[in-house]
């Protein structure tokens, strides 16, 4: 076989080496944010995501080292950099609806385990064959690059090193750069383009540009045009904002009656400010108890754990006037939406930072503290758990009120809401909980002197508001006394996305146990008819 003219320069495939490190890393970074608005971002999604990837590598440095040996021509290892980009660029494109269709299919065949499999399949179709493919190029860069085996040790280094450099690099880039600013599809685009012009650039300079090299082009350049939008929720319409920050995947919509905030396509509703009512209907309005039961007539210190776009504080503003309310948010884009299309009252204070970590830096007292950063099975194990709510117990004055949002129904023993309640229990003296009409959330109320329930009820003939009056007995007449038991998390021991994920497992079999029916029965036409189509 000649040898390459381009090959002779060893930089050119140290270079390579450093490019399939970076674009591996990204293409793992973006597969977070893919997965996520789907799947959640939790410990298990990326434990599934990582693994997948692993090994997709582990089977591309085992063929390509035996590809090299049996045909150490370059042509094909580069051939191979050039479909592996072409498919990276294809994600954006058809990623979703594949995460989609792959979730159908199982949704009717899977009782257990859900949000496991699906992501698993779905991870493995998308990004198992060009990661593979990237898994192929150190080994098959050996075969090029060692001259002699008096210098194979400092070669084989330096591709390493190449590598992991990149890796690192690769790392970095798309969390705080491309993701932020360009968006997770023009992420994929921007490092699937440089593995493509690597590629490209070699047969080019061979003088080998081929009907390989051409179909790769006409369909990279496809991708590149339909695959610029970072669009999740495509059977959306009409968003006021949609895009993506370095915690989330964000989208601002809204109707003739709430501007609404969601950090995830699937799941629910973060934040919400309606247009013509002071009440939301949802589970902001009976997290006011808490406010209510710390209420003395006079203004209150109030702590917001996850302030989102500030729904809660806007609330706590308007019915408990000259209070004093700070949010802690982590993400800052958040905040930014919050001024921008939910008037975040300027007298509301928010940090950018992580709730529990503010905690331990915070010397301050407050009336009230609302715990509101769940959502899904992504339940940040360190705000769980009996050392973290010590330190919120800390933090409230005699009388102060702790309120959590617990936005999954669940009850038996072993559920999510069991462990956390027994938790609380440990901490506190008094706990009740009250589960909010027509949604999945559960309010937890807790305070370390006197009762919940009485505080309650003997304030709420003092709330001037009508609305507020009559939905604080409502709450009233909702809280259940929590008596504590053995489910106790710890900084050592949470296992709280185990347990969530087997609360989204329940949630999914309710809600798809009908159309599993119509589909033993009738089949596939069958639920395409319920839906009129067919």
């Amino acid at each position: 076989m000649k040898e390459r003219a381009i090959l002779k320069n060893k930089y050119y495939l140290y270079v390579t080496e450093f490019f399939a490190g970076v674009s591996v890393m990204a293409v793992e970074l973006g597969a977070s944010r893919l997965l996520a608005p789907y799947f959640s971002s939790s410990q298990i999604v990326w434990t599934i995501i990582i693994g997948t990837i692993m090994i997709a590598m582990a089977l591309g440095n085992l063929y390509g080292g035996r590809s090299a040996d049996k045909n150490p021509d370059p042509d094909v290892l580069y051939r191979r950099i050039l479909i592996a980009a072409v498919w990276i660029a294809a994600i954006p494109v058809a990623g979703k609806y594949i995460i989609l269709g792959v979730s159908a299919l199982l949704i009717f065949t899977i009782n257990t385990n859900f949000l496991i499999i699906a992501a698993f399949v779905s991870c493995m179709v998308i990004f198992v064959f060009p990661l593979f493919l990237l898994g192929t190029v150190t080994p098959s860069l050996v075969k090029y690059t060692i001259g002699s085996l008096d210098d194979s040790g400092r070669t084989v280094g330096m591709l390493n090193a190449c590598n992991t450099i990149g890796s690192i690099i690769g790392t970095f880039l798309p969390t705080f750069v491309t993701i932020p600013t360009v968006g997770t599809s023009v992420t994929f685009l921007i490092f699937s383009g440089i593995l493509f012009v690597i590629g490209l650039i070699y047969f080019i300079s061979s003088k080998r540009f081929g009907k390989t090299c051409i179909i790769t082009l006409i369909l990279f350049i496809l991708f590149s045009i339909f695959g610029r939008s970072d669009s999740f929720a495509f059977w959306e319409s009409g968003l006021l904002y949609e895009g993506e920050s370095v915690y989330n995947y964000l989208q601002v919509k809204e109707d003739d009656e709430k501007t609404v905030l969601a950090t995830n396509v699937l799941f629910g509703v973060q934040s919400v400010k309606m247009k013509n009512a002071k009440l939301t209907g949802m589970y902001y309005d009976y997290a006011l108890a808490a406010p209510v039961m710390a209420y003395d007539g006079s203004p209150l210190d109030i702590l917001v754990l996850g302030n989102g776009t500030g729904t809660f504080a806007s609330e706590c503003l308007e019915y408990f006037p000259g209070s004093s309310v700070r949010g802690i948010e982590i993400d800052g884009k958040i905040t930014k939406l919050a001024e921008e299309y939910f008037d975040l009252p300027a007298s509301v204070e928010v940090t950018e930072y992580d709730g529990r970590a503010w905690l331990m830096a915070d010397s301050g007292l407050y009336d009230v503290i609302l715990v509101d950063a769940y959502q899904d099975i992504t339940i940040p194990f360190q705000m769980s758990s009996r050392e973290f709510f010590v330190l919120v117990r800390d933090h409230l004055k005699d009388g102060g009120v702790m309120v959590v949002n617990m936005n999954m129904h669940s009850d038996g023993d072993g559920s999510i809401n069991e462990y956390l309640t027994d938790t609380i229990c440990s901490v506190f003296g008094s706990v009740y909980t009250a589960d909010v009409p027509w949604t999945t959330n559960r309010e937890l109320f807790a305070c370390s002197t006197g009762d919940a329930s009485e505080r309650l009820s003997g304030f709420s003939d003092r709330i001037g508001d009508a609305d507020l009056r009559q939905l604080m007995q409502r709450v009233s007449g909702a809280l259940v006394c929590c008596e504590g038991g053995d489910h106790i998390l710890t900084d050592d021991k949470a296992p709280v996305e185990l347990l969530g994920m087997k609360m989204i497992d329940g949630l999914i079999a309710d809600e798809v146990s009908y159309y599993k029916k119509v589909y033993e029965n009738e089949g596939l036409q069958g639920i395409l008819g319920d839906f009129g189509i067919g």
